[in-house]
């Protein structure tokens, strides 16, 4: 230890530039440490309110998702009942301008709607679907309230009447006390009277002939009347 001391003793004017040194080291160690917090705490903060915007942004698109559902269920109830469309003919009357804006609008929503809620992963892509779908609610509802005020007033009286005589004779198709004879006839002048009034969708037919057919099916069971 005496060399040091020798050393000490002799230059010990070295303690003021080293202590500065030390001191000046020390004080930017101490501001780079600082800058590493600020800079985690950041990343940190910036993570949460990431998770959060996905989070809320989720929630959003499982709400438009429902929506969307809502007005394809109430859709659904026009194309799976012939009767309500013969009551209200110009929900699939193409001729009319609210008729095609809504459909047009189904099929843009239909299109953009994701598989699951994480599939939209842009602000754009959020923004895009959520448009789609207001769109598609509004158009709906413009071309259901018109075809209510309407209902079958767009056709001449002869019209009228075969519509009157479509709705009785789908009530024969559909009636399980009918012979598959009787509902197979109805069925069929059914569809003559509607010829050239209404065009139904494809899957109402189905809907409807899958109903028949059931019917039939369940008339001819052994120990059934047919």
């Amino acid at each position: 230890m005496e060399p040091f001391f020798d050393f000490a003793g002799n230059f010990w004017w070295l303690i003021f530039p080293l202590s500065g040194l030390f001191g000046g080291w020390a004080r930017s160690w101490s501001k780079a440490s600082e800058r590493r917090h600020r800079r985690r705490v950041e990343l940190y903060q910036l993570r949460n309110r990431a998770a959060e915007v996905e989070h809320a942004s989720r929630s959003q698109i499982r709400h438009l998702m429902d929506s969307h559902d809502s007005v394809n269920r109430r859709w659904l109830d026009y194309e799976l009942d012939v009767g309500k469309l013969i009551d209200f003919p110009v929900m699939t009357d193409v001729r009319e301008p609210l008729t095609v804006a809504f459909l047009r609008a189904k099929r843009l929503a239909d299109s953009l709607r994701p598989d699951a809620p994480e599939n939209i992963t842009t602000a754009a892509g959020l923004a895009e679907y959520r448009e789609a779908v207001h769109s598609y609610e509004l158009a709906f509802d413009v071309a259901e309230r018109e075809a209510r005020r309407i209902k079958d007033g767009n056709f001449t009286g002869p019209e009228r009447e075969r519509l009157a005589t479509a709705r009785k004779l789908l009530r024969i198709a559909s009636d399980a006390a009918a012979t598959p004879a009787e509902r197979q006839t109805a069925y069929k002048r059914a569809r003559r009277e509607l010829d050239g009034l209404i065009v139904l969708p494809d899957a109402t037919l189905a809907a409807l002939e899958a109903k028949i057919a059931g019917m039939i099916d369940v008339g001819r069971m052994p120990g059934l009347p047919g």
